[in-house]
């Protein structure tokens, strides 16, 4: 049976955070670049003859520099064809510099020791926001040490992108900016209100639906002052309950006071039937999961005192019967269905 991991997070449904933790101002974003290009110099790792768009890319760089040459006469593999892609962070300015990732399309083995030659890098409306050019760095993924990548098709530039056109964000003529919650919540956004609200006595934010809210700067502060000190408002923030299952892995993460409601269901050899008791008894021969649950030897019945069964402890009893991960998945997605358990359920 594989290992099963159970992730334990103590979360409430109401806790103090800053506004700036829970709400982006919108038009404040990165915006993704990505370009095409050659690796050079590498020793014997790059693509094969079958990579026929990295002989023709040879070839038309040869061609620019007045070197007429036919693609097929081309046999080099210290080349690669790669992706260049990266993150222009807002407000960057002309001569900024800023990281590439660059990342093989053909049959390379490793750009290690590799150097991108010079690319464009374009945003979503085709124009070039900033070039891209230096010595490509796999870091640790050689094949040897702990988190690394056996494969080292995809490496790193430091600092190698330089900005040449900005992306204007006018913040300081504005009268009006808006935050957008990063997960809807009517109450969030309500508390938000009244928080900018009370710190500054007057009306200058609105609540417009469970994700947006609408600021009016006051008079005697610029915009980026206002919104500086927006930020830091403290607030008090609604947090729902959530069970997060990948299947692939069988993690689950759950908070630990998820409740489950009394049920009885069958699961291939596994029947369970949970029944809340306000004095929690001892049958004979039964397991003892904790304070609060006991495992009756029968039919699997787990005993819980009443207002204490929550999925943590029935993962945990579920575990100790010799449930296997992609059992327990299965029972929870099937409680979730029957309206045993109300939080949210995600399977990823």
């Amino acid at each position: 049976m594989r290992n099963f991991i159970l992730f334990l997070l103590t979360i409430t449904t109401l806790y103090s955070a800053k506004v700036s933790d829970v709400a982006n101002i919108v038009g404040v974003r990165d915006n993704h670049l990505i370009g095409y290009s050659l690796v050079i110099g590498l020793k014997k790792t790059g693509d094969g003859t079958t990579s026929k768009f990295t002989l023709q890319s040879i070839a038309n760089m040869l061609k620019a520099m007045n070197i007429d040459m036919d693609p097929v006469d081309i046999k080099s593999k210290n080349v690669a064809a790669v992706v260049v892609t990266a993150e222009l962070a807002p407000f960057s300015r002309q001569g900024d510099k800023f990281n590439i990732t660059v990342s093989s399309i053909g049959d390379a083995k490793s750009l290690e020791g590799g150097t991108l030659l010079m690319t464009p890098l374009k945003g979503v409306d085709g124009k070039i926001y900033g070039l891209a050019q230096g010595a490509v760095s796999i870091g640790g993924r050689n094949g040897k040490g702990a988190g690394v990548d056996s494969h080292p098709t995809v490496g790193l530039i430091y600092n190698g992108g330089l900005v040449e056109r900005e992306i204007s964000i006018d913040l300081y003529n504005q009268e009006y900016v808006t935050l957008s919650l990063k997960e809807s919540n009517f109450k969030n956004s309500v508390s938000i209100q009244k928080n900018i609200n009370s710190f500054y006595n007057t009306q200058v934010a609105v609540a417009m639906d469970p994700r947006t809210i609408k600021l009016k700067k006051p008079k005697n502060r610029s915009m980026i002052e206002f919104l500086a000190e927006v930020q830091d408002i403290d607030m008090n923030y609604s947090v729902k309950s959530k069970i997060v299952i990948n299947e692939r892995t069988g993690t689950i993460i759950s908070g630990v006071g998820i409740k489950i409601k009394p049920i009885i269901m069958t699961h291939g050899d596994i029947t369970i039937k949970i029944t809340e008791q306000n004095t929690l008894s001892n049958p004979a021969g039964a397991m003892v999961v904790d304070e609060n649950m006991i495992i009756g030897m029968n039919e699997n019945e787990l005993y819980t005192k009443t207002g204490t069964t929550t999925v943590a402890n029935l993962v945990r009893s579920l575990q100790k019967l010799g449930a296997s991960p992609k059992d327990i998945i299965s029972i929870l997605e099937a409680m979730k269905s029957a309206g045993s358990i109300s939080a949210e359920l995600k399977v990823i």
